[in-house]
């Protein structure tokens, strides 16, 4: 693999993208533009369109009414890499050239955990209910959503089914720098924090009830 592939993890690419509109989480870079109206919009995407084509790496785009937002990766390598950092800062270039603002953008991903003593025993039931597929990923065997829209549902292991709280809770990845804050607004709201064990990789918060809720950060 040569030095383009080379996977980038957020903290290796923090300063890179300092003084940018992108925010790197869940293997991607991801920011959005504002404009006057359409046809600027249009005029930025057109520009990032030759750029790209030129580097021969291309964005994901989503153009709307003065709004241009970008999702960026390397889907050989299955993350981030330089040619998504050299994207970035071109784009970036071509924003400031062309008077567009950079619009603070929060992205998350979102999962679903079901505690199981035997996870071939109920993935079936999952599948089917909800019309996914089975992919294998980073928690072995998990059910994803074949428009990639819906989150993931992926079983966690239990030597002993535990009957004294709610065996399904839900995961939310955030960007390493918002997760202390997400945490705290989830403790202002009411949440519980049951551990920070394992922070600043995930914290495990309730609400009064005992629902969990993991606040997650990605390794890349």
């Amino acid at each position: 693999m040569n030095a383009h592939g080379v996977l980038l993890a957020p903290f290796a690419t923090k300063n890179h993208l300092a003084g940018t509109g992108f925010v790197h989480l869940d293997g991607c870079l991801h920011a959005t533009f504002a404009t006057t109206d359409f046809a600027s919009a249009l005029e930025l995407v057109n520009h990032i369109g030759a750029v790209a084509e030129s580097l021969n790496h291309h964005p994901d785009l989503r153009l709307g009414y003065g709004t241009v937002s970008l999702t960026l990766t390397s889907h050989d390598a299955g993350g981030v890499t330089t040619r998504d950092l050299e994207l970035a800062q071109r784009v970036q270039q071509i924003a400031d050239t062309l008077g567009c603002t950079a619009q603070p953008v929060q992205p998350a991903r979102y999962d679903i955990a079901i505690d199981c003593t035997d996870a071939d025993a109920v993935r079936p039931f999952w599948r089917v209910g909800l019309g996914y597929i089975e992919v294998v990923g980073d928690d072995g065997v998990e059910l994803v959503d074949p428009r990639g829209l819906a989150p993931k549902v992926w079983f966690q292991h239990m030597q002993i089914a535990r009957s004294d709280r709610n065996r399904i809770h839900l995961d939310v990845y955030v960007p390493s720098d918002d997760a202390e804050d997400r945490v705290t607004a989830v403790l202002e709201a009411g949440g519980v924090l049951l551990t920070a064990e394992h922070a600043p990789d995930w914290w495990v918060l309730a609400d009064v009830e005992g629902n969990e809720l993991c606040v997650c950060t990605a390794a890349f």
